[in-house]
């Protein structure tokens, strides 16, 4: 396989990976009583930085939304390195490798702290930068 066609893989799992994100923490509402309980508090206790009264869970709420444009992004850069790779620009490997890398962290962190599903698509996109660095050939001109 080509390394644009690595990379648009990459960014078509990275996509499911965005929606799936952004859905699960909007509709995320926790179904025991003590779950409940540190939800209502989040949402309810109130601190103070500066003259800017927060909450935690506008915290989560505001992350969360950070990770999805986030992830927009890394799906923009992936579907621009096909592009950057199938004219030849080797500047599109070295970025691949750091996509490899930064998807390596995002396995080893959903490994710790989230689901099956995390783990495996940010391996599956990992895998897919690999290849595409791999991949990536200059073109005569």
């Amino acid at each position: 396989m080509r390394a644009a066609a690595w990379f648009r893989a990459a960014a078509v799992v990275m996509l499911l990976f965005a929606v799936g994100h952004t859905y699960g923490f909007l509709a995320f509402r926790p179904d025991t009583a003590e779950g409940r309980a540190v939800w209502d508090a989040m949402n309810k206790v109130r601190f103070s930085v500066g003259s800017t009264t927060f909450s935690y869970g506008g915290f989560y709420i505001g992350f969360g939304l950070f990770i999805s444009a986030f992830q927009v992004f890394c799906i923009w850069l992936a579907w621009t390195l096909g592009a950057m790779a199938r004219a030849g620009e080797m500047a599109a490997r070295r970025i691949a490798w750091g996509m490899f890398v930064l998807q390596c962290f995002g396995t080893v962190l959903s490994l710790r702290y989230f689901s099956l599903g995390p783990v495996v698509l940010s391996a599956i996109a990992a895998f897919c930068f690999l290849m595409g660095a791999l991949s990536v050939r200059r073109t005569a001109g």
